[in-house]
């Protein structure tokens, strides 16, 4: 991030009912620090980068990309990650999801929870009629939106205790992924109030190795 200029981006409007717009933050090498590094891979590891030589593992969760392949492997019978990703694309997860409106009604406007929130993952398929109705796809992405869920909500609990207002999200999980950065980006303007940003990164896939690379040359 030292050395690369236009690598951040961030999604402008993520909600699912607007059309998303894509911009770069242009961000210097004094004005990075501090940020929150939230690596998705199998599992999850959350990382407060408060300088080059000041970094601390704050975080993470066992429930990760791995999850999400496993999950979706076990209940439609895909074997790899592009495949499960693809599934999911098609699918509807409040054919799954139990939402606020289910059991309320609509929103609960008392503590501000609107009634597209899922209020229970897989909460659903408990009932013979909806589980008659899940198609495999369906399930595929009620297995994405479980997991990034689960990491959105992690990743800003720590943003907060530490007290960063960037929060950027890597790792393999998110390749080819538009689904669940968009949700992570909607998850973290929501629930944060606007006061925190989800961040990616343009070659998140071998950004890291460039920068270890470029640190070694010095």
């Amino acid at each position: 991030l030292d050395n690369v200029s236009g690598e951040i981006f961030y999604w402008d409007k993520p909600n699912f009912s607007d059309t998303p717009e894509k911009k770069h933050l242009p961000i210097g090498s004094d004005s990075v620090y501090p940020y929150l590094v939230v690596n998705i891979g199998s599992g999850v590891s959350i990382i407060l980068v408060r300088s080059q030589k000041d970094i601390e593992r704050v975080g993470g969760t066992s429930v990760g990309g791995g999850t999400f392949l496993g999950l979706t492997s076990l209940l439609t019978g895909v074997t790899s990650f592009d495949d499960a990703i693809a599934l999911a694309e098609r699918g509807d997860h409040t054919k799954v999801d139990k939402l606020v409106r289910d059991i309320y009604g609509g929103s609960y406007e008392k503590f501000g929870l609107p009634g597209t929130l899922v209020a229970s993952s897989f909460g659903n398929m408990n009932l013979d009629e909806k589980r008659a109705e899940a198609k495999k796809e369906d399930l595929a992405k009620a297995c994405l939106i479980t997991v990034t869920n689960n990491v959105g909500s992690i990743a800003l609990l720590c943003a907060q205790i530490s007290k960063v207002e960037r929060i950027l999200f890597v790792g393999n999980y998110l390749k080819n992924n538009v689904m669940s950065m968009r949700q992570l980006a909607y998850a973290v303007e929501y629930w944060s109030g606007g006061k925190n940003k989800a961040l990616f990164l343009e070659h998140e896939g071998y950004f890291g190795a460039v920068g270890t690379l470029l640190q070694h040359m010095k």
